[in-house]
């Protein structure tokens, strides 16, 4: 793990990191030492990991609770190089959704195929980060909607050390397997109007996760629209869950 650069303001500290070919952030309180919770983030399709939706959570997580928060680019994204066969089946995908087939079925399976590169690739950061003296092997959260979902589910399932998740904006198809192997209290994300997910396979996601304690929370909108006061509700269930 090499840090690349070190920043901060108000009161958060962010270090720019590579291991091995992933590129990262690690954002912690200013000054901070010990062991602390860690929440990895997982961004959405086309952004990277210091997108504006990632860097507001991750500062408040941090700032406010104290947290470490780390978010890596996958595959495709961000600065990672361009991946020839990633951008072969999303050009593809989008010739078969403008010809009128079904977009859901699509997503999923591309989901799924990333997923088996990010999973170890995951937690393999986690390993890193965890070593470090100001981060220590304290517990893990996850947060990640849209394709921090579709990447995440799996995720958490093969992950003993995530506690609890916050997932959303995904749906059924690729994921019913992993989810039924997941058993940490969930918070989930629907947006009841979502044009790229259908209803349906967002509210079978849901059912099919083996968690006794898991939370819906379902607002208008489309994909895009998730209102900002879920951030203020995401804070409040990971310091329930994570201390």
């Amino acid at each position: 793990m090499r840090f690349r650069s070190e920043t901060s303001s108000d009161g958060v500290c962010e270090q720019l990191f590579t291991l091995g070919e992933i590129p990262g952030v690690l954002w912690t309180p200013v000054g901070a030492t010990g062991t602390r919770p860690l929440i990895l983030m997982g961004h959405g399709g086309g952004r990277h990991k210091k997108a504006p939706g990632i860097l507001a959570r991750a500062h408040r997580f941090a700032a406010e609770c104290g947290f470490a928060v780390v978010a890596v680019d996958v595959p495709g994204h961000g600065d990672r190089p361009k991946d020839e066969e990633y951008d072969r089946i999303a050009t593809e995908n989008q010739a078969r959704a403008a010809a009128g087939e079904e977009l859901a079925p699509l997503i999923a399976g591309f989901q799924a195929l990333v997923a088996r590169r990010t999973v170890p690739e995951w937690q393999a950061v986690l390993d890193a980060v965890q070593r470090l003296a100001h981060v220590g092997a304290g517990p893990v959260g996850y947060w990640g909607i849209s394709l921090g979902c579709g990447l995440g589910v799996p995720f958490v399932a093969a992950e003993p050390r995530v506690r609890a998740a916050v997932l959303g904006l995904g749906g059924v198809l690729a994921s019913a397997e992993d989810a039924a192997r997941i058993t940490v209290p969930v918070e989930f994300l629907i947006q009841w109007d979502d044009e790229r997910v259908p209803r349906a396979a967002s509210l079978a996601l849901f059912d099919a996760f083996a968690s006794a304690e898991k939370t819906l929370h379902a607002n208008p909108g489309r994909h895009g629209e998730v209102p900002a006061f879920e951030l203020d509700s995401a804070q409040r269930f990971f310091a329930r869950h994570l201390g």
